[in-house]
């Protein structure tokens, strides 16, 4: 089930529309674009992609991340950088809903770079040992350097990285004198400017009903619980695991789509905005309007009946 559906609009202005598209950080990007230079970019749009994994990806074997894992310290470059400052500050706000340093719980739960053949609920007292080595508190940056405070302390951020790059894209297209595009990285999303029908660009969420927004120099991310899970005992657990008590989330919640002013700040905080749930994450929202952030929802009430909810400002 797929909630981010990209409407295409076709051009007809002098101005032509390219589409590049392929295969990045283990999903698809599309990156649409208007501007009068039909040069392709696709070797430089290749080449940041390749400099973000170097930095933050747990399949390249020397990244950044993996040298920081197991040495506990790093030199970081300036992807790493933005991305562990954002996250810092993205924990802090959500009382640790969301963390980065969650990785040792992602691990024993089946969902890390290496799952097991069968996923299976972790004991508690596995959990209880993990959990002693989750937080940010742990995690020590001095200008460049990162290190941790604690061994067995461990990074992962595949739950902000893909938002980051939609914005590094979104940022290299502007020095490129694009500033009617939008890019797509696994269905983290950042707009800026119109189409070639000289409107906004348009994303569709689709639950029972479509929601069509229109994305006024905004971003758009989607987190759910409907591609990595597993079933047991009548439960089903999904990837996303809350960083304060160690538990796969079973809850209500199908997906939650959040807009806001960037993609690495939408994709920081949908997570955490599911494991509050909705009425936590609307107040949430209310409560901190420096943010400007906007979320719509799709769950199941008591009933198992599938319901949406936005909150105020979700765009129309």
């Amino acid at each position: 089930m797929r909630f981010l559906l990209l409407l295409l609009f076709l051009p007809f202005s002098v101005f032509s529309q390219t589409v590049l598209e392929g295969k990045a950080q283990g999903t698809y990007y599309v990156i649409k674009y208007i501007s009068a230079d039909t040069a392709s970019l696709q070797s430089a749009i290749d080449s940041i992609f390749a400099g973000i994994d170097q930095s933050l990806s747990l399949y390249k074997p020397n990244s950044l991340i993996n040298q920081f894992n197991e040495k506990g310290h790093v030199q970081m470059d300036a992807h790493m950088q933005a991305v562990i400052s954002k996250s810092v500050e993205i924990s802090k706000i959500t009382q640790g809903a969301f963390d980065i340093t969650v990785k040792p719980l992602v691990d024993v739960w089946g969902f890390g770079v290496h799952p097991p053949a069968e996923r299976k609920i972790p004991s508690p007292a596995a959990i209880k040992k993990v959990l002693t080595h989750v937080g940010t508190k742990y995690l020590v940056i001095k200008g460049r350097e990162l290190s941790r405070t604690k061994p067995g302390v461990s990074i992962d951020c595949n739950g902000i990285a893909q938002g980051y790059t939609s914005d590094v894209i979104g940022r290299f297209l502007d020095s490129k004198g694009i500033h009617d595009y939008l890019v797509d990285v696994g269905g983290e999303l950042c707009a800026k400017g119109q189409n070639a029908h000289q409107q906004y660009w348009t994303v569709g969420i689709e639950g029972e009903s479509q929601h069509i927004i229109p994305l006024a120099n905004r971003a758009v991310t989607t987190s759910g619980n409907y591609r990595r899970f597993f079933d047991s005992g009548g439960k089903r657990f999904a990837h996303t695991i809350d960083p304060r008590s160690g538990q796969a989330i079973h809850n209500n919640i199908i997906s939650v789509t959040v807009v806001a002013t960037n993609a690495i700040t939408a994709d920081g905080f949908d997570n955490a905005l599911i494991l509050m749930g909705v009425e936590r994450a609307f107040t949430f929202i209310r409560q901190h309007p420096e943010l400007q952030l906007e979320a719509g929802f799709i769950y199941k009430d008591a009933k198992g009946e599938i319901q949406e909810a936005f909150s105020p400002g979700f765009p129309k």
